[in-house]
């Protein structure tokens, strides 16, 4: 898993994994910042983390393939990017395309990039909620594996609807990449299957 912040999705994936039966276990977890919740999550848990920084690299592309040989290390069969604030370039996609998922605070196609929650409100819509995508090049963009709709109340504020969104989005991205890791899930086009 690759981490910015608090690691709130993190920690539910954690607390998940720790039931057998769950079918997948985080074995790793990276960062792009130091002294972040999230790193401090995955060490109370015996989970392995590293860090790298863009600024501690002459070229982002020099920090992509830094970041992407030290995820291959530990093997991963699927990467979640939970909270990830940045975008993962060239080397990473050739290298885990197909197997990178992440959120969105909106049922895409619909309201991309950082301010889904309030660009919902602003549009004035009634429902909205949250995505798991595949990882493409775009910004929000990949294959959608699941969604779970969040409705928008007439007195909502961006922090209390997206303060909904998140509990929608815990929910949903743990149901899901359990039975990724289980079930198994195939891609076509644009339509993600899961199940052998």
């Amino acid at each position: 898993m690759l981490v910015s912040g608090a690691g709130t999705n993190l920690q539910a994936l954690l607390d998940a994994s720790a039931d057998p039966s769950y079918g997948a276990r985080v074995v790793a977890v990276g960062a792009d910042r130091d002294g972040i919740e999230g790193l401090a999550r995955a060490d109370r848990a015996g989970v392995p983390t590293f860090t790298k920084k863009v600024k501690d690299f002459t070229s982002r592309e020099h920090w992509d393939r830094a970041m992407a040989d030290t995820v291959a290390n530990f093997e991963p069969d699927l990467l979640v990017l939970a909270g990830f604030m940045k975008l993962v370039g060239d080397e990473f996609h050739q290298r885990f395309g197909g197997r990178i998922v992440n959120t969105h605070p909106a049922l895409s196609p619909a309201f991309p990039g950082m301010h889904g929650p309030a660009e919902a409100l602003e549009y004035g819509v009634k429902v909205t909620g949250c995505t798991l995508f595949v990882v493409d090049e775009g910004v929000d963009t990949g294959p959608i594996v699941a969604q779970a709709p969040v409705v928008v109340e007439d007195d909502d504020t961006v922090e209390a609807l997206h303060d909904r969104i998140k509990v929608a989005e815990r929910t949903m991205l743990v149901d899901t990449v359990g039975r990724m890791a289980r079930e198994g899930f195939s891609i076509t086009g644009r339509k993600v299957v899961l199940g052998r």
